[in-house]
């Protein structure tokens, strides 16, 4: 996955392309997204996923903005990009990167004062955020590579690899640093329900790399802890806000069962996931369609009467962290110095 993008810019046709995720395991497709609405789309349905990519996705979304909008007046031509823009920001209200990646491009327009001028602003910012998700993934994983043994079984939840990011990874991308200094590293990835972003994209990416990658259902991980299998846990993040942090669902539930096991429980996010202003109860978490549930293919699994719950993502207090791997360092409880540095305690 090195070498490929999730998530880029098409100047010849002046479109965004990304990698279908929902495809895969079974077909690798490259989308193109000439207007914003194809953009927004494709994240709600998850063909682009993951906090980094998200905020790439946000980014680009600006500059497609500027890109494919044609009005007479530069007025009107700034209200649309802005009203484009806004869309893309709410396509998905958990992940605090889609914000950020669609606020920092307007930041970097904000004075232009042409037509041309926004697209080219627009469009540079979008590929600078881009090139330093893909730098901030590479020092993740310089530094969480450090925290792994020489010989490990790591649990990991959904999925926060190169299809999560512009490429490389967080939590992965600590897994691949480590086994690229040699470090002899197994995977155990649970299959993470609904949508099994686990067993179709973390095993995809792994197995496709070469490192030694087992799937499990989501209710193994406990039993799996007990039996001595697992030596650590390390996922990604979506957001974390000055008291939590919000993941896949079922982050939760493998945290409370590391700390019951006394096995090390890490994160790996850019300092672009923290929310440094808002805590827990700000914050909607997504709750996705019934028929990711009810539905299998062509198959109903759940009674036509009966209701489901289908959140996307849930909350771990900070305190069931044993560290925070970010680009600037790892971040060790009580976490106060990432907080302090917003001029806020915790």
């Amino acid at each position: 996955m090195e070498e490929e993008r999730t998530i880029s810019w098409d100047e010849q046709a002046g479109c965004v392309i990304l990698i279908d995720q929902t495809l895969l395991p079974e077909t690798f497709r490259i989308i193109s997204c000439h207007h914003v609405l194809s953009l927004v789309e494709a994240i709600q349905r998850l063909a682009v996923r993951g906090a980094p990519a998200l905020g790439v996705a946000g980014g680009y979304g600006v500059a497609l903005a500027a890109h494919s909008t044609h009005v007479a007046s530069f007025d009107r031509f700034r209200r649309e990009v802005l009203h484009l823009a806004d869309i893309v920001r709410n396509a998905r209200p958990t992940a605090v990167n889609l914000a950020w990646g669609v606020d920092r491009v307007l930041r970097a327009i904000e004075n232009a004062v042409s037509v041309e001028e926004i697209q080219n602003l627009a469009l540079a910012e979008a590929n600078r955020i881009a090139d330093e998700d893909i730098s901030s993934c590479r020092q993740i994983g310089e530094i969480g590579a450090a925290l792994l043994p020489e010989q490990c079984t790591v649990l990991t939840h959904c999925n926060a690899g190169a299809l999560a990011c512009t490429a490389w990874g967080t939590a992965l991308g600590i897994v691949r640093t480590a086994v690229q200094h040699g470090k002899e590293v197994n995977v155990i990835a649970c299959e993470t329900r609904p949508l099994l972003q686990g067993a179709r994209l973390t095993a995809w990416e792994l197995s496709r790399d070469g490192i030694d990658v087992r799937v499990i259902t989501d209710s193994s991980a406990a039993f799996l802890m007990r039996l001595g299998k697992v030596d650590c846990v390390l996922v990604g993040a979506d957001r974390i806000t000055r008291d939590v942090v919000f993941n896949k669902i079922g982050t939760y539930m493998h945290a409370v069962c590391a700390r019951h096991h006394a096995i090390p429980f890490y994160v790996a996010a850019p300092m672009s996931t923290f929310d440094l202003i808002h805590t827990e109860p700000d914050i909607c978490i997504e709750e996705r369609t019934r028929e990711e549930l009810s539905v299998c293919g062509d198959r109903m699994m759940v009674p036509g009467k009966a209701g489901v719950l289908n959140y996307a993502f849930d909350a771990t207090p900070l305190m069931l962290i044993d560290s925070v791997v970010t680009e600037q360092g790892i971040l060790t409880p009580p976490f106060t110095s990432v907080f302090r540095a917003s001029g806020k305690d915790t």
